[in-house]
């Protein structure tokens, strides 16, 4: 037997059903015995929706009102009396089995499956296997319009049955036309068999992805070669960063991904960069879920694209047989730990864990993650044979293991290869500082530093909003902007702090934007937009604070290595690549000279090199460049290069033999004694460094004592 159903939301019709992520308010059905080409009771139930704005399609359409819904169970309820009403027709016809059979699949992939999950309830087995009466029609009429462009109305006109759709209520005409397509197709012309139904996976498969890289660090691995379709693959972006594989299936349930197929993408520093890479079983499903573009996970939209079966291959492919082995057991659940100390072994972990959360295999379910010199990076992953035992060992996120807190996430097995990945083809992932690193010749156009209000400060942005969602939340008002005028502000740890400054080309188009963006949206929160001075934002952009108590000068624990213009280390830094894309080419110039100042030293501005590359100087003491906290590069300069540009702009430079090392998780409250004391011992020469700043008497007077390193 078939029950044909038949469902509408609050939004789209027809093609771009569900793509809009509206509620179902709508379901029609009736059970069909083939056999005896007899039918049940055509049952129609509205759903009430915990929206109740209709689109004007849907009302237009469907003619039903928020009132009418108001007044339906909810979908829970509707599904529950679906099941009854079915089982009941079915005893009336001497049945007992049916299968689902719907004009396509957008109601059952992209609709019931999705709400439902979002509801956080299950439904039962018969919505995991339909047949798509499109795809059946034109099995048996192959001179049909193809199974994209197939609609109840022309699979109708094909037959030459009645398309008068205002003859019976909506719903009720589409179910009715279906049911004589059915019968159509049984006839003694056709005598079509209903045999291969689609299925919808219970549960997301993990697996490790080999695709055959070659790896050379001590070891060749070439197991087997895969092939992946890049009309399979798409990319998923603004992830939440603790997503694991099946938070990201069940945002794409209803669609059948393939096994192993979700691939979490990590930025430099091993950590989650809040996209992956999902492979699906066909095109048509990688189409599907192209439909569900910022569809929500949570209180965030998801952006979804294309991607190629390259992209997959970089991000899921490749292993060593360590890697292999360890992820040979299939059905794992998948925990990664950090911040391990780096004299941890297997029994220190394994007693960390507990009896309550029983590694699989004992040792053999521990991964640690080594550098290539065998180095530990204090990161491991660690296998449980069920969600209960995983459950219990995520209870122990943050508790101490020797003198260290542990961090434990779920993870998945690319995530696993990409991390070894990672550590075994490059130098550590945390990077090193560059010794010198390239200043970037200046236009004569610099930032503003008088008190004329022609900045404005927008305060409460999006940790993840970049320069083009600042230019798009401008509007019209990007045209007023002044040349490689937009600068984000970081915090201390060098993260966005949710402000930034842009330069207007006067006081008035300031004080407009002021008027016009204030509270304005920005993805899900709104901003507050300010008029400021060029003296206020250049404090702010050398860490001090504004606030309605005025300015306060940044925290230098150095006063005196610290002029009153804040320009005693000029940095040399850049806007983010993605900003040169809105702005002309005649406003980066590489060949103009800089307009020297004579009462300060000229302020570097901030622009895109020839070669895309961003640089942040990290010598200069206050980690809050207006740069985009995202694409932030740590690259070593050519030293011809290097000359070139120090002669060019009078900007201090380290001398290219000198040795630098960049300090990462120092306490807030270090000071320079604490930085000498800890390397105690290491000898360095004074005389290199000296001259290269402008110092005071007192700060000469230190770095001329009897230490052994310099601090910056």
């Amino acid at each position: 037997s078939l029950v044909v159903l038949f469902g509408a939301t609050a939004g789209a019709y027809g093609a771009k059903l569900g793509s809009d992520e509206r509620e179902l308010i709508l379901l029609v059905w009736q059970v069909v015995d083939l056999p005896s080409k007899k039918v049940g009771t055509l049952h129609k139930s509205l759903v009430k929706a915990d929206n109740l704005d209709l689109s004007d399609q849907c009302r237009e359409v469907s003619g039903l009102t928020p009132d009418g819904l108001g007044k339906a169970e909810p979908l829970d309820r509707v599904l529950q009396q679906f099941s009854h009403m079915v089982s009941s027709d079915l005893k009336v016809l001497g049945k007992s089995s049916y299968t689902l059979c719907s004009d396509g699949q957008l109601l059952i992939r992209q609709v019931l499956h999705p709400e439902t999950s979002k509801k956080n309830f299950l439904l039962s087995d018969c919505f995991y296997s339909f047949y798509d009466l499109r795809k059946e029609f034109h099995k048996c009429y192959p001179s049909s319009a193809p199974v994209k462009d197939q609609t109840i109305k022309t699979m109708a006109e094909y037959l030459g049955l009645g398309t008068d759709e205002t003859e019976e209520d909506f719903g009720v005409w589409q179910v009715k036309t279906m049911v004589a397509i059915i019968f159509s197709m049984l006839s003694e012309s056709c005598n079509h068999i209903f045999t291969e139904p689609e299925t919808v996976k219970y549960k997301y498969e993990t697996a490790y992805f080999d695709c055959g890289f070659f790896f050379f660090f001590f070891f060749l691995c070439s197991s087997k070669s895969e092939t992946v379709d890049s009309e399979t693959v798409i990319r998923a972006r603004g992830l939440p960063w603790q997503s694991s594989d099946q938070d990201i299936a069940r945002f794409f349930k209803g669609l059948n991904i393939a096994k192993g197929g979700v691939a979490l993408c990590l930025n430099a520093q091993g950590r989650r960069n809040g996209e992956a890479l999902v492979r699906f079983v066909s095109s048509e499903q990688r189409d599907l879920a192209l439909e569900r573009h910022k569809h929500h996970m949570g209180s965030r939209y998801i952006e979804v694209y294309k991607a190629t079966g390259e992209e997959f291959l970089k991000i899921a492919g490749g292993t060593s047989n360590e890697v292999a082995q360890f992820l040979s057991k299939e059905n794992q659940v998948i925990i990664r730990m950090r911040g391990l100390p780096f004299s941890a072994t297997q029994e220190d972990v394994l007693g960390f864990l507990g009896p309550e959360c029983p590694v699989t295999g004992g040792k053999e379910g521990l991964l640690f993650v080594k550098y290539p010199d065998g180095r530990p990076t204090g990161d491991a992953f660690v296998l449980f044979s069920c969600e209960e035992y995983a459950q219990n060992a995520l209870k122990k996120h943050k508790e101490i293991l020797g003198k260290r807190y542990i961090e434990l996430f779920r993870s998945t097995a690319a995530e696993v290869q990409q991390v070894v990945l990672n550590r075994y083809m490059s130098t550590p992932l945390i990077p090193t500082l560059p010794t010198p690193i390239i200043p970037v010749i200046p236009p004569p156009y610099t930032i503003a530093t008088g008190s004329i209000r022609d900045c404005v400060r927008l305060r409460g942005l999006p940790y993840t909003a970049g320069i083009d969602d600042i230019l798009e939340f401008m509007g019209d008002a990007t045209a007023d902007i002044k040349p490689h005028g937009v600068h984000m502000v970081l915090n201390q740890q060098g993260r966005p702090s949710g402000d930034a400054f842009i330069q207007m080309k006067s006081a008035d188009k300031a004080f407009m934007v002021a008027q016009k963006c204030h509270k304005k949206m920005m993805k899900d929160r709104y901003v507050e937009v300010f008029q400021c001075s060029g003296e206020e934002m250049n404090f702010v952009l050398m860490g001090g604070t504004l606030n309605r108590s005025g300015l306060s000068p940044p925290p230098c624990k150095l006063p005196c290595l610290s002029p009153p213009a804040y320009a005693a280390f000029q940095t040399a830094a850049v806007i983010p690549a993605e900003a040169a894309l809105y702005q002309p080419q005649a406003l980066l110039p590489t060949t103009r000279t800089p307009q020297a100042s004579a009462a300060a030293p000229p302020t570097v501005t901030y622009y895109p090199a020839q070669a895309a590359q961003l640089y942040m100087n990290y010598t200069a003491y206050y980690p809050s460049p207006p740069v985009s906290p995202t694409t932030v590069g740590y690259i070593a300069a050519p030293p011809g290069a290097v000359a070139a540009a120090a002669t060019a702009t009078h900007t201090p430079i380290l001398p290219q033999p000198g040795a630098l090392v960049r300090m990462q998780g120092l306490p807030y409250n270090t000071g320079m004694k604490e930085i000498l004391s800890f390397f105690q011992a290491y000898q360095y020469a004074p005389d290199d460094y000296n001259g290269l700043i402008q110092l005071s008497d007192q700060a000469r007077s230190v770095l001329q004592a009897p230490k052994e390193w310099v601090c910056l």
